[in-house]
Formats: structure tokens, C-alpha cells, sequence
């Protein structure tokens, strides 16, 4: 069950995870909340248990939505600073979530071509992108990872 200190820790990751560009390590968290990186893996365990971020095997980072600690197809480009997203959808998250302007860059997935846009005042510059999702959403977190 998430507590307050959970989401404390949430919150440090997130912040840390913007700060740097890339996933903190559990180490580097622990450092920065004070604490013990089992401690810091702990909380980021409960977290994931209720699908507040993902986990990789080894109990580290592997996404804190719309971030991925992983490289991607989608890369985020804004405000000095660049992010892996998870998928599109999250790329131009980011962009939401940090009150940013930026550039999304991707490719389609059917064909592999790589595009950019920019993103400003919360538009995208190229309104006839469409964003189509396989799997419901409802079953998202039977594979997030796939998904």
C-alpha cells in the first residue's frame, strides 16, 4: 500500500528524473531523499504495485510515465534538456507535464519513417498525426511494457 512517504519518494524521482535527463538509479535517489537504496527500491516496489511507475527486473527504473529510462523511438527535446518517451502519446506528454514547448522526434511505426514536431503553446504543430493505440486501455497493465 502507497503512503505519503511513497509518494514523497514519487515526487523526488519524478523531479530527479527531469533534473538529469534519465532515470536516477536507486542509489542516486537514495542519496538525494536520504535514505538507503533498498529503502528507496522498497518504496519504488509499492509504487509499481499500484502502477505508479515501472520496474525492471533488477528493481530499478524502467518507466516513470511518460518517461522512459530505456532509449526509445521517441525522443523529447525541451528546454535545454531531452527525454526517452515510452511511446508517442507520452512524448507529447512530457511536453504537457513539464509546461514546455519542445520537439518530439519519432517515427511511424508501419513504414519507419522519421518525423519531428514541434510542440508549442501545448499544440502540435502538425494536427493530421493520428495516435492509434492496439491494445485497449483498459488492459494496459497486463504488458505496459508492450503496450
Amino acid at each position: 500500500m502507497v503512503d505519503a512517504a511513497d509518494v514523497e519518494l514519487r515526487n523526488a524521482t519524478y523531479a530527479w528524473f527531469v533534473e538529469l535527463g534519465r532515470a536516477p538509479s536507486s542509489a542516486e535517489t537514495a542519496e538525494r531523499v536520504r535514505s538507503e537504496p533498498a529503502a528507496v527500491r522498497g518504496g519504488w516496489r509499492r509504487l509499481h504495485e499500484a502502477h505508479a511507475l515501472v520496474l525492471d527486473d533488477a528493481g530499478e527504473l524502467h518507466m516513470a510515465n511518460p518517461f522512459s529510462a530505456v532509449p526509445t523511438r521517441h525522443r523529447v527535446r525541451a528546454a535545454g534538456r531531452s527525454w526517452w518517451a515510452n511511446c508517442a502519446w507520452d512524448a507529447f506528454g512530457i511536453c504537457a507535464a513539464l509546461h514546455v514547448d519542445g520537439c518530439v522526434e519519432s517515427s511511424c511505426p508501419d513504414c519507419g519513417e522519421a518525423f519531428a514536431v514541434e510542440v508549442r503553446d501545448g499544440r502540435p504543430d502538425d494536427e493530421s498525426l493520428v495516435f492509434h493505440c492496439l491494445v485497449p486501455a483498459a488492459r494496459w497493465w497486463e504488458d505496459i511494457v508492450f503496450t
